[in-house]
C-alpha cells in the first residue's frame, strides 16, 4: 500500500501553495506528516517536477521521487511513481489537503477489502456553505456506493426545494486508491469530454466506464485552492495545534 503525493510548485489558483506557510509550516509537511499517522500505509512519498519543493522534502526527511514536469495530473504523477516502485494499491493524497486525518486513509483503504474494487475514493456530508461552492466538488453515488458523477455544480439540484432536510448532498474530498491495472489505463485514456468541462480527472474513468468506489467519512476537509481557503485551513489548524 504506497501513498503518493503529487505536489507541483506552479499551480495557477494559488502560486507556490504547496510550500505556502500555514499555522508554522508549508502546507506540504501539514500533509505529509497527517499521512504518517495512518498504519494503514506501506509507504508514503511526495511526487513533484520541483527541484524546490525536492529540496524541502529532503531537508525534512520526506521520501521524494521526480516526475516529468509533462504531466498534467495527480493521477499521471502517481502513474509515474508506479513505473519503478510496484505495489498492490497506490493511494493518491491531493497535497492541497492541510487537515487530511489518518481515519479518512484508513476508510480509503477499506474499500479495498473487496477485490472487485478497482478505484476509490471518499465524499463526507456537504457543508451548508459548499453546496454552491464550485471549489467543492460534489459527488452522487447508487445505491452501492458507486459513483455516478462528480461536479462542480450543486447536484443533486433540488429542483422543488424540499430542502437539505430531505436531500442529502455528498462533497467530494480528494483523496483517491487505484489498483495497478486500472492506474495503468488512465493515461492511455483520451482525456474526455466530461473532465476538460470540470476541470475534475476523474470523471476520465468514469467516462471510460471504470466504476470509482466511494467510502463515506464523517471529517471533513478544505482543499486549498485560493487564499481564502488557506486562511479557513490556517485557522482550524491553529485551534488544533495552539502555537506558543
Amino acid at each position: 500500500m504506497l501513498a503518493v503525493i503529487p505536489a507541483r510548485l506552479a499551480s495557477t489558483r494559488l502560486p507556490r501553495k504547496m510550500l505556502r506557510e500555514l499555522a508554522g509550516q508549508p502546507l506540504l509537511g501539514w500533509v505529509y506528516r497527517a499521512a504518517q499517522a495512518s498504519t494503514a500505509l506501506d509507504g508514503l512519498l511526495v511526487a513533484t517536477d520541483s527541484a524546490e519543493i525536492a529540496d524541502y522534502c529532503r531537508a525534512e526527511g520526506f521520501a521524494v521521487e521526480m516526475t516529468s514536469p509533462d504531466l498534467s495530473s495527480g493521477t499521471d504523477r502517481v502513474h509515474a511513481v508506479a513505473q519503478t516502485i510496484p505495489a498492490e494499491i497506490y493511494i493518491n493524497i491531493q497535497g492541497d489537503e492541510p487537515l487530511l486525518q489518518a481515519e479518512q486513509l484508513d476508510a480509503l483503504v477499506a474499500l479495498f477489502h473487496n477485490p472487485a474494487v478497482q478505484v476509490g475514493t471518499l465524499k463526507t456530508p456537504c457543508p451548508a456553505a459548499d453546496v454552491a461552492n464550485p471549489n467543492a466538488v460534489k459527488v452522487v453515488t447508487d445505491a452501492s456506493g458507486r459513483a455516478l458523477y462528480f461536479s462542480r455544480a450543486t447536484i443533486p439540484f433540488d429542483r422543488d426545494g424540499v430542502g437539505n432536510a430531505t436531500l442529502q448532498r455528498w462533497k467530494h474530498l480528494g483523496f483517491y486508491g487505484y489498483r495497478p491495472d486500472a492506474l495503468a489505463r488512465f493515461p492511455t485514456l483520451p482525456t474526455s469530454r466530461l473532465e476538460a468541462a470540470e476541470r475534475l480527472e476523474q470523471l476520465r474513468f468514469l467516462e471510460a466506464g471504470i466504476p470509482i468506489h466511494v467510502a463515506e467519512t464523517a471529517i471533513d476537509t478544505i482543499g486549498v485552492d485560493t487564499e481564502d481557503d488557506l486562511r479557513r485551513a490556517e485557522k482550524i489548524l491553529r485551534q488544533r495545534i495552539p502555537l506558543s
